[in-house]
């Protein structure tokens, strides 16, 4: 796969960005995905929405009492509880009429709180600061300008811009997503695997790929602080509250998504709902955000506007993920439960591990890949730069065909939901074959598939709680076994079902130092390590090489 080159924008003036023109009043579009939200709910019967109000009194009360938060407002308690208090005055005998117009006034109440809350904002003037602060920051994380030392002494402890873009290593349909900004609404839905994932896609997107800033949703939890809270407010982001379970909050967040779209606003979200926390590639997503997509593009075609709106999977490539440990301890605590045995903790203090976090990546190198998948509409159809659908065969389509009935666009929830899932399965096909493979996923799947078939008759906790000393493999040994992964890898590629990255292209023994040295740069115990002096492979943490040999385990590679 070729890799893209930088570009200059394609908006070049922030203030003429379509994140900048939604947020230009935030209050008002705040009261407007209120009206939204609010009717759809009200088109429910009477009683059906007076057990979603009480189901969301219930749950937030309950959310209140065991999971508070800094953010949350003194009045949190106090306003549930009023809203509990005005269900249980209402009438036991009351008319469907009169159901319906309290049930109003209550969910206004609810839904006003909800999108004031949810709504974001952005200032270019903040975006200009970002900019330039998280150039700097990437330059020291991808050692832009060499070790500390060298660095130090040559006086250029930054380095230079085009050498981080240069690390920053950007694949596939970089010119279509280009075209596609002046041609309708973008919606970029990622791979998700680290917190740094909207951070590190926000800057390739501007840096490298020259595209205007995308609004995307920030866990309300990171607004706990002052400092960050302040910027994220003004960089595009609408945050987002997962605790929150009730269906009137999810409408809420929907409509927000619905109409920010509508407005032709590129947005960004995590179709997967959260990190994965096997190191697998996603293989079921989430589909409300998702539906609002095909909605929204109804919705657009009913009020005759031909703007379309394009959906483009991006997968993201880390040799190491900082939250690794953490994650892989929860899925196998999840998936195995009385089975899982958690390792002990040897975590160093917070401030030790940023520290060497800061020192191994300034003093050695590694990279992300950002891989985009051919662009779709909403039904799942692959569209090309000009923003044209075709289909299997080929062939050019209308999609306004999709939602007319009896020669009239209309709403029909059921069909929408089957578009949805067909949209949900082409991003996943798309996560899979656009999937870059580095040096780090090659060697981590094979070492652990070769811990594997020395242990045939032991479960995965089993083998996760085997005596690392014991795992030692002579190196010319395991290069003999990535040499065979490797060529499976080659065929797949071949039948355009994943990627390779150009580092592949080395020798085997180069591949293999390279995957080894980059996989231990942050973790405290290496998942996989070259000992030169014995000339052997080595593992400190099962636990973390497991991880990382999940990234390749769908695609039916053996050893």
């Amino acid at each position: 796969m070729k890799r893209s080159k930088v570009h200059s924008h394609v908006i070049p003036d922030i203030k003429d960005w379509p994140v900048n023109q939604l947020y230009k009043n935030n209050k008002e579009f705040a009261r407007e995905v209120s009206e939204f939200t609010i009717h759809r709910i009200m088109q429910k019967d009477p009683e059906t929405v007076r057990h979603g109000i009480a189901r969301a009194a219930y749950l937030e009360t309950n959310r209140i009492k065991e999971e508070p938060w800094k953010v949350d407002p003194d009045d949190e308690m106090s306003f549930w509880r009023k809203i509990k208090k005005s269900i249980a005055d209402q009438p036991s005998q009351i008319t469907k009429a009169d159901m319906a117009v309290a049930n109003e006034k209550l969910l206004r109440k609810i839904v006003d709180r909800y999108s004031t809350e949810i709504v974001g904002g952005f200032k270019p003037s903040t975006f200009k600061f970002a900019r330039k602060f998280l150039t700097q920051f990437f330059k020291v994380i991808f050692n832009t300008a060499g070790s500390i030392t060298s660095t130090i002494a040559k006086g250029r402890f930054f380095g230079h811009r085009r050498e981080l873009q240069e690390r920053i290593k950007v694949y596939g349909a970089v010119e279509e997503l280009r075209s596609l900004m002046t041609k309708g609404t973008v919606i970029l839905v990622p791979t998700h695997f680290s917190n740094l994932d909207s951070i590190m896609v926000g800057y390739a997107l501007d840096a490298v790929v020259g595209v205007p800033s995308f609004t995307y949703g920030a866990g309300l939890n990171l607004f706990n602080y002052k400092i960050v809270a302040r910027y994220m407010n003004r960089l595009g982001a609408y945050r987002v509250d997962r605790r929150k379970k009730n269906k009137i909050y999810l409408e809420t967040l929907k409509g927000m998504s619905n109409l920010a779209i509508q407005r032709g606003t590129n947005c960004l979200f995590f179709p997967g709902g959260t990190r994965s926390r096997s190191g697998k590639l996603e293989t079921k997503l989430k589909l409300g955000l998702l539906g609002s997509t095909v909605e929204a593009q109804r919705i657009l075609m009913q009020k005759g506007f031909d703007r379309k709106v394009f959906i483009v999977p991006v997968v993201i490539g880390y040799h190491f993920v900082l939250e690794a440990k953490s994650l892989i301890n929860q899925h196998l605590k999840s998936t195995g439960e009385e089975l899982f045995i958690p390792p002990k903790s040897d975590e160093s203090r917070r401030i030790t591990k940023i520290l060497k976090f800061i020192w191994q990546y300034s003093s050695r190198s590694s990279e992300i890949t950002l891989s985009f998948g051919q662009p779709l509409d909403v039904i799942g159809n692959v569209v090309d730069k000009d923003g044209v659908s075709y289909d299997k065969k080929g062939n050019p389509l209308d999609i306004k065909g999709y939602f007319t009935l009896n020669d009239e666009i209309n709403a029909d929830f059921q069909r929408e939901s089957e578009f949805t899932r067909r949209l949900a399965q082409k991003v996943i096909e798309s996560f899979h074959k656009d999937n870059i493979v580095l040096t780090s996923h090659l060697v981590a799947f094979t070492a652990f598939q070769m811990l594997k078939k020395q242990m045939p008759n032991i479960d995965i906790y089993g083998i996760l709680r085997s005596p690392i000393n014991e795992f030692e493999i002579p190196f010319e040994d395991f290069c003999a076994e990535v040499e065979i992964v490797k060529k499976q890898l080659l065929k797949l590629q071949q039948q355009n079902k994943i990627c390779l990255s150009e580092e592949l292209n080395w020798s085997i023994e180069d591949v293999v130092k390279d995957g080894t040295s980059n996989i231990g740069l942050y973790h405290d115990k290496n998942p996989l390590g070259y000992d030169e002096k014995k000339n052997i492979i080595t593992s400190q943490d099962f636990y973390l090489l497991y991880y990382y040999h999940n990234r390749l385990d769908n695609f039916g590679l053996k050893i």
